[in-house]
């Protein structure tokens, strides 16, 4: 007889504490198991050479659910396709690598590019929020474009992890953020008092200019309205293989208003992948004639 996801957690809860300090083994065919999940669910490619990792961020989930091997583990994911554990699955195998201004290069040309907009609301899709890192540093690059006025930007900011978009929706960091000027650090964060010495926050003007939603890149469909500005999807292709990311850059045709920008990671080509994107600058490209409507 099938059991439900909380008669087998129930059981989980029975084992004994020392399931804590034991080491698990994690056999070829399950590893081959953990890749192809990841990459159906995903679009994460992990080769041999993220075993490790692999097993170092399950075991955490293993411990925590008190299970004694990770054949079990596959077999309680497997057992449900509603089982929350799926994003914990995910949560855990996606690298979230990220700093205030990191690329720097790109938001100087984020802000020429905003400021040649003659009037409207400047759209900006962040594909990558992670912890929020990135997308605040597109907001106050904006804010510093735009003035006070918050209403003439719109930064939509998405992520497949749940843990990482809470920690960006509170937007609260430790005071060491050595990619931040002084300047940016005193104007757009509040420093932290009592409990909260030797952290900063993000202030409102900033954080409301910034909606964060969860998002699959690999789903059929997007919750996402209008054209953009701007896409910044940065060091999110790597981790895909080459027709998921000719896949993704297809759709981002799409999604770009003619004179649009697509920001991408330093080690990402997307002339290799695609004939719809020019270079307009390092890891910066723009819609080619034929994609804006014209020859």
């Amino acid at each position: 007889m099938k059991r439900n996801v909380t008669e087998v957690l129930s059981d989980i809860a029975a084992q004994p504490l020392d399931i804590f300090t034991q080491r698990f083994m994690l056999s070829d065919d399950q590893f081959q198991s953990i890749c192809q999940l990841i990459y159906q669910k995903a679009g994460i490619v992990l080769t041999n050479n993220k075993r490790e990792m692999v097993y170092n961020r399950l075991t955490r989930r293993l411990r925590e659910l008190r299970m004694n091997n990770f054949g079990d583990y596959l077999a309680f994911l497997k057992s449900d396709v509603r089982n929350p554990e799926w994003q914990e699955f995910v949560n855990a195998l996606t690298t979230n690598l990220t700093a205030f201004f990191r690329e720097a290069h790109h938001f100087p040309i984020l802000a020429k590019h905003a400021r040649k907009r003659a009037g409207g609301v400047y759209r900006v899709w962040c594909a990558a929020a992670s912890t929020g890192e990135e997308p605040y540093s597109i907001a106050m690059t904006l804010r510093d474009v735009f003035g006070n006025n918050p209403y003439k930007t719109k930064i939509i900011a998405s992520d497949i992890d749940t843990n990482v978009l809470d920690k960006a929706r509170k937007g609260v960091y430790r005071e060491e953020l050595k990619t931040l000027n002084d300047e940016y650090l005193k104007k757009y964060f509040l420093k932290g008092v009592g409990d909260f010495e030797g952290y900063v926050k993000i202030r409102q003007q900033i954080s409301e200019m910034v909606s964060f939603q969860y998002l699959n890149l690999l789903d059929k469909q997007w919750d996402l309205e209008g054209s953009f500005d701007a896409i910044f999807c940065r060091n999110v292709m790597i981790y895909f293989d080459k027709a998921t990311q000719q896949t993704l850059l297809n759709r981002f045709t799409s999604l770009l208003k003619p004179d649009g920008m697509l920001f991408v990671g330093h080690s990402e080509n997307v002339s290799q992948l695609s004939k719809d994107f020019y270079l307009h600058g390092h890891t910066v490209y723009g819609l080619t004639p034929a994609r804006r409507g014209y020859e």
